[in-house]
């Protein structure tokens, strides 16, 4: 699709994954202070950035153990949460069902989305993965079908206990739900389980965004300083500058405006990835074209059903990007 397509893919990934990891980086300082009260939120959403840049450094096999380990604690949380929530729902809490019609479903959909695309880290990890052709289509089927029905019965038992409206006032839903649920110490194993998920999603988007840098240095389009890569094999200089980022994120952002700054930007990478997907040619495609013509179809409906001033916001993003890119570069 040409040079200027691809730079807006990677410059809006750069921007909606960086603020996006400004999200994680908040929540999980919020969520860990009700766990231990001994510091501020913000000196715990700073020490976890600084903790899981440091882990990135050390490899992506040890901080694919790490995960592993996050991850476990998380789905055992929910796990606990969804089996012990259950008895709890009530049908009148689903009434009336869509109390604001599609649109209102696909203007949440575009502003939850970015909590759908950890999938997308697999991706950039292609060229640390054996046989990526064949392992990495599996490994995104699994994770989007394992994070669909996971959010779906958190949302199915959260709604069910509190109903809609509890749910859109509340500024911390799911402890609020848990709170509502009759099981032994579920307000603790839900805050327990939201921190280490905020972890896992900051981890993995310290990662993604180190290996993009790292892409884009190799073709110019960011300075060649960040395709360097250390003796552990992986990129040092991107994994540094893009824990610095993220601390200035979360140091300097509310937890709202970088909701809304990443939104409409991951809309327009995906949007960008599924054209590039459908202009492949026949023979590289595995599953068809159908799959990155829905996406593309749904981008454009949830970005079609964002605050105007959200979508103004992307696209002067998207502007600067590309007066950046203007710089003279230095090979």
């Amino acid at each position: 699709m040409g040079p200027a397509w691809g730079f807006s893919a990677g410059w809006m990934f750069l921007i909606s994954k960086l603020s996006a990891a400004g999200v994680v980086a908040i929540g999980f300082g919020s969520y860990f202070y009700q766990l231990v009260p001994l510091l501020e939120p913000l000196h715990y959403s700073v020490l976890a950035v600084v903790l899981l840049t440091l882990a990135n450094l050390l490899g992506v096999q040890k901080a694919g153990y790490i995960n592993i380990m996050i991850v476990a604690v998380t789905l055992l949380s929910l796990l606990y949460f969804i089996l012990g929530g259950i008895p709890s729902v009530r049908a009148v809490n689903f009434e009336p069902f869509a109390p604001n019609g599609f649109f209102g479903i696909a203007e949440s959909a575009a502003i939850l989305f970015f909590a759908f695309t950890g999938y997308a880290r697999i991706v950039t990890l292609a060229e640390e993965v054996t046989e990526p052709r064949k392992t990495i289509p599996k490994a995104v089927v699994i994770t989007i079908a394992v994070a669909i029905v996971l959010y779906a019965a958190v949302s199915f038992v959260s709604v069910g206990v509190m109903g809609a409206g509890g749910m859109a006032t509340s500024h911390s839903p799911l402890q609020q739900a848990a709170m509502s649920v009759n099981a032994p110490g579920i307000e603790l194993v839900v805050t327990l389980g939201a921190s280490t998920a905020m972890l896992g999603v900051l981890l993995s988007q310290i990662l993604g965004i180190s290996r993009m840098l790292l892409a884009m240095g190799r073709r110019r389009d960011m300075p060649v300083v960040f395709e360097k890569i250390n003796k552990r094999g992986v990129p040092h200089i991107g994994i540094l500058f893009t824990g610095l980022v993220i601390l200035a994120v979360t140091l300097l952002g509310s937890f709202e405006f970088v909701v809304r700054a990443a939104t409409f930007s991951i809309l327009l990478y995906y949007g960008i990835t599924n054209l590039s997907a459908i202009k492949q040619p026949s023979s590289e495609h595995i599953y068809g074209k159908f799959i990155p013509w829905l996406g593309l179809s749904g981008c454009i409906v949830m970005s079609l059903s964002l605050p105007l001033s959200v979508i103004a916001s992307g696209l002067i993003l998207l502007a600067t990007g590309f007066l950046l890119r203007r710089i003279p570069r230095i090979n």
